[in-house]
């Protein structure tokens, strides 16, 4: 089987996260981190391995400019205010003996509405032209998207690794429970929309790194 989403979205910690990190263990740190999100993670569960409890939830989302603290990205890099860390840590051994309690939030993909495509007005002489270019674009769109389909599961809805599920081997999360062949369909649409703006593009990216 091709490389899956895992191996797309896995990531290990950067150098200067290495550096950025004492001791996960009490959220201790010396300078600002650069962690990579990798899959499973919530912001709950990273401000844990800083500050051992989720005090940093809302201040990694502010310093990231994350909108929604339900929703982050594999693969993408995020700045942890390691002062913030220490400072936050501090004031909570201060002020509470009682231990911390772990909130867990899973991942949910959001279901993005698509922006309607005003079509164009064109004059009776370039109707031909543009429908022939309207239908060339699509058929080499959904050839793209057949042959990541292919790539990634060998064309499978019922194809599963591990957490990666389906014909486009997406994370279980952002199918949020529904494995429908249709809700497939739609979400690896928003997924590839809002990361490459189109199938060839991804195409063009999993020919240059084995994934999308």
């Amino acid at each position: 089987m091709t490389p899956l989403k895992t191996i797309l979205f896995s990531t290990t910690l950067t150098a200067a996260t290495a550096a950025g990190i004492l001791f996960a263990g009490n959220g201790q740190a010396s300078a600002a981190t650069t962690y990579t999100v990798t899959t499973g993670d919530t912001l709950s569960s990273i401000s844990n391995k800083f500050a051992g409890n989720n005090d940093l939830v809302d201040s990694i989302a502010k310093n990231n400019s994350i909108s929604n603290i339900n929703l982050i990205y594999v693969g993408e890099q995020l700045t942890i205010d390691a002062d913030t860390t220490a400072s936050t840590t501090t004031q909570a051994a201060a002020t509470t003996t009682q231990a911390p309690v772990a909130q867990t939030t899973t991942p949910v993909a959001t279901t993005q509405t698509a922006t309607p495509v005003q079509a164009a007005t064109v004059t009776p002489a370039a109707t031909t032209q543009a429908s022939t270019t309207t239908t060339a674009t699509a058929a080499t769109t959904s050839s793209s998207k057949e042959w990541i389909a292919q790539k990634e599961s060998g064309g499978s809805y019922t194809a599963t690794n591990g957490q990666l599920i389906g014909r486009y081997q997406l994370s279980a999360s952002y199918l949020n429970g529904d494995y429908s062949a249709a809700n497939q369909e739609k979400v690896a649409d928003q997924y590839v929309t809002s990361r490459y703006g189109s199938w060839d593009a991804a195409k063009s990216f999993w020919l240059s790194n084995g994934w999308y």
